[in-house]
């Protein structure tokens, strides 16, 4: 059902909105406005495109937020921009996000089951599912109520795989857009979700006009899934663009490699509270001439965190050469923690950092310099000190910090890139690219970004912040925007 209101003409629809509410004892509530490339992209389009934001209550701060402002937050707690807020029940919410988004469909895309063990698709997690479809159903209402006759919705990520679909039953005038911020499983992987739930997603996708991904190789998984699940038809244009047809409808496929924000990160760390933790963290190395490796990340399973601190303590293992010349700068903030697989995964990063250090170090030197806090001015600082950045994800994307990091180091970065990371289609050429399991191979690959000569050193880092930087947050936006108006 269409309000009487007139509508937006642009809508976006996530799971997280672009502002958070916290609680206080004497119950007032306080906004926390957040960044990101979504935000960006509704700022670039202008307030007078009366766009609309949908999406989720994700604590009780938010729930009580939108139940005061009947699901429509005061546009002075976010920056100017049209929200609507879904107050969803809580387990519904809890059973759709951790139940089904971040532990099936995530573990899906990123390809991290325990295949002898896992998964098991059980009574519980057809309970779970149930909310799954709940939680996107109420998006699609929402959407359908808000948006103005042939609007355009732009809906993201795997939380809300269904809505295309949901949002076309309801709304046949619209032009709906999903957007896939992860990878895209392999077809064989794929399958192992229980037939009707894997025929879910890929119809509730093909239930819009386009449906895109960061990079070819994930936009190419999605068809072969289409066609090995649902035998549905896959074409190539004279472009080499991708389409799937299926039952009467063809849903183009996109592809819009989300690249740094240069401007913003070059502005933003060289503020006094970036430059006040880059002095406190050259006073934790010790000693001017010293090396570092940096990486920074969230616990995330798919991060491969240990597996990289593996490979650095092989480094010191094989090259003594290093020892005392060298600080690995580890920030993994933690990630998911009601989920115990995750507060295992970030206990042992921990355990391991400590062993490393125990193992190698001397009163002079820590080798493994690790914070657990999350702290953006932190990782900017440890972006201007790096001389190797370390990313070696299992599967990722695209991961942005890759590209982050070269816009912004001082003296000239090299990149230590896994192959399976979706910046890697970007930046290989100017990478030392690695296999994420290989750690001896990974261990080689840091001892060859540290021996780099300072001159093809500066010449790499100029090269890797171009590509980088190609698809800034503002036109990755409007570039799936104009795609969809087409």
């Amino acid at each position: 059902m269409v309000s009487e209101r007139s509508g937006a003409q642009v809508l976006v629809a996530s799971n997280r909105g672009p502002v958070s509410y916290t609680k206080g004892d004497d119950g007032a509530l306080t906004a926390k406005r957040g960044g990101g490339g979504l935000v960006s992209g509704l700022s670039a389009i202008g307030s007078d495109a009366g766009a609309v934001w949908v999406c989720a209550a994700l604590g009780d701060g938010d729930r009580e937020a939108a139940r005061r402002s009947g699901g429509h937050l005061d546009t002075a707690d976010t920056g100017g921009q049209h929200v609507r807020m879904l107050d969803i029940p809580a387990e519904v919410f809890t059973d759709a996000y951790n139940g089904i988004a971040n532990s099936v469909l995530w573990f899906v895309h990123h390809m991290l089951y325990q295949t002898p063990l896992e998964p098991s698709f059980d009574e519980a997690f057809r309970a779970q599912w149930a909310s799954y479809e709940a939680y996107n159903a109420a998006f699609a209402d929402a959407l359908a109520d808000e948006a103005a006759p042939g609007a355009v919705v732009l809906v993201q990520d795997y939380h809300l795989t269904l809505v295309p679909g949901l949002l076309r039953a309801r709304r046949p005038d619209l032009r709906i857009g999903h957007f896939s911020h992860t990878p895209w499983a392999p077809a064989d992987y794929f399958r192992m979700l229980p037939d009707d739930v894997a025929e879910a997603v890929l119809r509730g996708m093909l239930g819009g006009d386009r449906a895109a991904f960061l990079t070819r190789r994930w936009a190419e998984a999605f068809a072969d899934c289409c066609a090995a699940v649902l035998g549905a038809g896959v074409a190539r244009d004279a472009d080499g663009e991708l389409s799937v047809t299926h039952e009467g409808r063809t849903t183009r496929l996109g592809v819009h490699g989300l690249g740094a924000d240069a401007e913003f990160l070059r502005e933003r760390a060289h503020r006094p509270d970036v430059d006040e933790r880059l002095a406190a963290l050259r006073e934790q190395i010790g000693g001017e001439d010293r090396k570092t490796i940096v990486r920074v990340d969230r616990t995330e399973l798919s991060k491969n965190i240990v597996r990289g601190l593996r490979a650095y303590r092989a480094l010191l293992a094989g090259h003594p050469e290093w020892r005392e010349r060298v600080v690995h700068i580890a920030f993994a903030y933690p990630s998911r923690q009601d989920l115990e697989v995750y507060r295992a995964y970030t206990d042992e990063v921990g355990r391991l950092a400590e062993e490393i250090n125990a193992e190698y170090g001397t009163p002079g030197w820590q080798p493994v310099v690790l914070h657990v806090k999350d702290d953006f001015a932190r990782s900017l600082a440890a972006y201007r000190l790096a001389d190797v950045a370390l990313v070696n994800p299992i599967r990722d994307g695209m991961n942005l910090v890759a590209k982050e990091v070269p816009v912004i180091s001082e003296r000239g970065c090299a990149l230590v890139l896994s192959r399976e990371a979706g910046a890697y289609a970007e930046l290989g050429d100017d990478a030392f690219c690695v296999n994420p399991y290989d750690i001896t191979g990974t261990a080689r690959a840091l001892h060859e970004a540290l021996s780099l000569e300072d001159g093809e050193r500066a010449e790499r880092t100029k090269r890797l912040a171009a590509a980088a930087t190609a698809l800034p947050p503002d036109r990755w936006f409007l570039q799936q925007l104009q795609a969809l108006e087409r």
